[in-house]
């Protein structure tokens, strides 16, 4: 305890939002940032919570196409978290986590216990980029839901063999080709039945749509997913 209180000090906690320091005992972010933030409202595309207008029912990309997933939704719009969210993966700002799964385990709460899940599986980084990194986003968000919410995490179930190019970096068809046999399972199936993938960003899901597609083959029946936001 005494440990913690010289780091605190030492090394004060930092907004999640601002990043300004915050103040001594406080976590998370400050209680006028939190006032502040932006959440996807409950209008959105029935397939992949992307926003859509009132009488629409899906978006233009899930009406376009498939998606191996069931459902997913996410808590912000991304552009409202761009920079809290670019800090968290590559500015050192590991303890953003916490606070980002607290708000989606409080958010989805009711959500996630209408789904049951069996376990909560983080998308994967490459060892590599984990290494550089030193921590995989997802995991952490992850670990935190499962904490709170009570729910097992399984972080070996699926691995990235391939050190794909980062997504915000390839468009359109490019984003599947990029993915090819980027993921494997450990060992030869799953078993779990309801699964829900924790990743920090959805743009076009086809990330999540290749773990699923692999877990779905692998034995699992149902997958939904959780993001931390969700570009357009």
């Amino acid at each position: 305890m005494r440990n913690c209180l010289v780091l605190d000090i030492l090394y004060p906690r930092r907004c999640a939002i601002c990043d300004g320091v915050l103040p001594f005992g406080e976590k998370g972010c400050h209680k006028t940032c939190k006032q502040t933030i932006q959440y996807i409202g409950a209008t959105v595309c029935c397939k992949c919570g992307k926003p859509v207008k009132e009488e629409e029912e899906y978006c233009q990309d899930c009406k376009m196409r498939p998606h191996a997933f069931d459902q997913a939704r996410a808590l912000y719009p991304y552009r409202y978290v761009r920079l809290s969210i670019y800090r968290y993966k590559y500015g050192g700002r590991k303890e953003y986590g916490a606070f980002f799964g607290r708000e989606m385990a409080e958010y989805f709460e009711n959500y996630i216990k209408r789904i049951h899940p069996d376990a909560l599986i983080p998308v994967p980084l490459h060892r590599k980029r984990k290494r550089k990194r030193g921590f995989n986003q997802a995991e952490i968000l992850a670990e935190e839901i499962g904490k709170i919410l009570q729910i097992p995490v399984w972080k070996k179930t699926v691995f990235r063999v391939k050190n794909t190019k980062p997504m915000k970096n390839v468009e359109g068809n490019a984003r599947q080709n990029n993915l090819k046999k980027a993921f494997k399972i450990r060992g030869n199936d799953v078993k779990l039945k309801t699964i829900i993938l924790i990743d920090d960003i959805y743009t076009t899901g086809a990330t999540v749509d290749t773990i699923a597609a692999l877990l779905k083959t692998a034995g699992a029946e149902k997958i939904f997913v959780l993001a931390l936001s969700c570009g357009t």
